[in-house]
């Protein structure tokens, strides 16, 4: 019978002199452990130098990783900032649109401010105003011209009393009701106002045309003395409004006079000053057919 093809070791010498040099390595290794063991229980810094080294060596390949790492992650953090930078950047442009209407909403409160302190100083110690109001309707689509006030006969204003801003004269007082008037404005066909030219005595009638110009037709005919620029100021004839309160200015010329803008615009005007009639008694001889009628 023919032997089998696995033998023990111990059939074969060296076989068994790799087993036993196993056990020998084995057994001083475990020896060697255990002295460094005891080292290293009794003798803590003697293993120092060689940790040194073995971590010295080591460095490099750990900077290597750690720098890797942080590049890495830079990296991620930058990807993830692209994609996210559109939404950033609507926000911020939301966040700006905000601050716009804020700023805006600011100056328009400042600006309001200005021309409510602006009306405060339009009256002397003599002549304070009735009543201080907004202006918060006027006729666009007619050839007449009309604005509506905030405030009536509750608030003592009576017709005829003059309306002005902080820039000059608005119109006058029409029609009244309990909390509110109706304003015959400068421009309106039916409106005339005594003027003369700021700095001279040059007089004239500024005489509303129904749209954003009067008529300034001179008093005294002959050679025309205007020139574009001129301002016209109240001249306290008629009794309604006290002299020197602006009215237009001149800006093309015409035969008997020239056509001018007026200074205060109603369209641009929030609040208004109504004052006492200047001279009622003057005021009577100068009432308007329109006026006229209504007091009929």
């Amino acid at each position: 019978m023919a032997p089998g093809g696995t033998r023990r070791s111990g059939y074969s010498r060296r076989a068994q002199y790799n087993l036993f040099t196993g056990y020998i390595i084995a057994g001083v290794g475990a020896l060697i452990g255990a002295v460094l063991l005891a080292l290293s229980f009794f003798q803590p810094t003697f293993f120092g130098g060689p940790r040194s080294a073995a971590q010295d060596a080591a460095t490099p390949a750990t900077e290597t990783v750690a720098t890797v790492r942080t590049g890495s992650k830079s990296l991620w953090d930058s990807i993830r900032g692209y994609y996210r930078a559109g939404s950033k950047n609507a926000e911020l442009k939301r966040e700006m649109e905000l601050a716009r209407i804020r700023l805006k909403e600011a100056e328009a409160v400042r600006q309001e401010n200005v021309r409510l302190k602006g009306l405060l100083d339009l009256q002397d110690q003599e002549r304070k105003p009735v009543a201080v109001a907004r202006l918060i309707g006027s006729t666009s689509a007619s050839t007449r011209r009309f604005a509506y006030l905030g405030a009536g006969e509750r608030d003592g204003v009576r017709v005829g009393m003059p309306v002005r801003s902080p820039r000059g004269v608005v119109g006058r007082i029409l029609e009244t009701g309990r909390d509110s008037s109706r304003v015959l404005l400068l421009t309106d066909s039916e409106s005339v106002l005594p003027v003369r030219r700021a700095g001279d005595e040059v007089v004239a009638f500024a005489e509303g045309r129904g749209d954003s110009l009067l008529r300034i037709k001179l008093i005294n005919l002959g050679i025309n003395p205007l020139k574009p620029g001129d301002m016209f100021v109240t001249s306290g004839a008629g009794g309604y409004y006290p002299p020197g309160i602006a009215v237009a200015i001149v800006t093309e010329l015409t035969d008997d006079g020239g056509l001018a803008r007026i200074v205060s615009d109603p369209a641009a005007t929030d609040f208004v000053a109504i004052e006492p009639i200047f001279e009622p008694e003057g005021a009577k001889g100068a009432t308007t057919p329109i006026e006229e009628e209504l007091g009929d």
